[in-house]
């Protein structure tokens, strides 16, 4: 492997559609309130991109120091703990992530100061600054939160409430309270994607002193977890459609129920858990064809 091929390995571009699906949600949303714009959209998109690449850089580097990457870990194979890019190197491309991630997340807060006054420009600016920090701190810095069972809560608040919200917000310069409900339905199937990754991980964590949150419950009430968050998230896009009901084309998110169904299934059969890598990548795109569906059911 080479080190442009090291590089995009890095990336871990498999994460890239789960990050996305919240920028695809808020923007749909506002397309049915007839508030969209293109710029907005590429914009976010950009700068979640940059974002989500930066968190996957720095859980890379955080892991390799914290001695949680190594020969017992399952998935793809991490750059800096096997020698494909050194640390010196890596720190360099965080920073500059941090820098695409900050320019890019500056030019879409200029473009939806349109809408908005300079109070909510100065909170949107906050939590933007919050972003960049929380996608480095998840395992890098001297106590990263990854490490104490709060990824759950980042999880849940940057892919789910900020990342909808934010972006509904940014295209139309108003939020509603119904809102919340398919917000937080993605950020718990967010949430459901890191708690298969946690569980994937459980042994291996326990030993490296990665405390997660499955680390902290066990893997029988990690399933029971899994089954509540995944439950919730069907339930709410439910109440959100009876609140705006206009269409039957609105339940045209049923579509990822079964796949979703499915992972809890599978997830409760397991009896290994490094065989629950494949359910990784199902549930983030699961994920990624609710957003479709639902925003999709809005519009037609």
């Amino acid at each position: 492997m080479n080190k442009t091929e090291a590089w995009i390995h890095a990336f871990r571009l498999r994460t890239l559609p789960l990050a996305l699906s919240s920028i695809f949600l808020g923007s749909f949303l506002a397309f049915a309130a007839h508030s969209f714009s293109l710029k907005i959209f590429i914009l976010a998109t950009l700068t979640t991109l940059f974002l989500q690449i930066l968190s996957n850089l720095a859980n890379d580097l955080g892991d390799s120091i914290s001695g949680a990457d190594n020969q017992e870990r399952v998935g793809p194979e991490r750059a800096v703990q096997s020698g494909l890019i050194s640390k010196k190197e890596m720190k360099g491309m965080l920073i500059v992530f941090v820098l695409l991630s900050f320019s890019s997340g500056l030019w879409l807060l200029y473009e939806g100061m349109q809408l908005i006054n300079l109070n909510q420009g100065i909170i949107m600016l906050v939590i933007g600054l919050l972003a960049i920090g929380a996608a480095i701190n998840y395992t890098v810095g001297k106590n990263p939160y990854g490490y104490s069972g709060f990824g759950d809560l980042f999880v849940f608040l940057f892919f789910g409430l900020t990342g909808v919200l934010g972006t509904y917000f940014l295209h139309t310069g108003n939020l509603s309270g119904s809102l919340f409900l398919p917000a937080i339905s993605l950020g718990l199937l967010s949430v459901g994607v890191l708690n298969l990754n946690n569980m994937r991980d459980v042994e291996n964590d326990a030993k490296t002193g990665k405390i997660t949150l499955v680390v902290k419950m066990g893997s029988s009430n990690a399933k029971r977890y899994h089954f509540a968050l995944l439950t919730i998230a069907m339930i709410l896009p439910f109440l959100y459609t009876i609140f705006n009901w206009v269409s039957v084309f609105q339940l045209l998110f049923l579509l990822s129920f079964p796949f979703i169904v499915r992972n809890i299934m599978r997830v409760f059969a397991n009896k290994n858990p490094r065989d629950l890598d494949p359910e990784l990548k199902r549930l983030a795109l699961s994920t990624l064809l609710f957003s479709l569906t639902f925003g999709l059911g809005l519009v037609l």
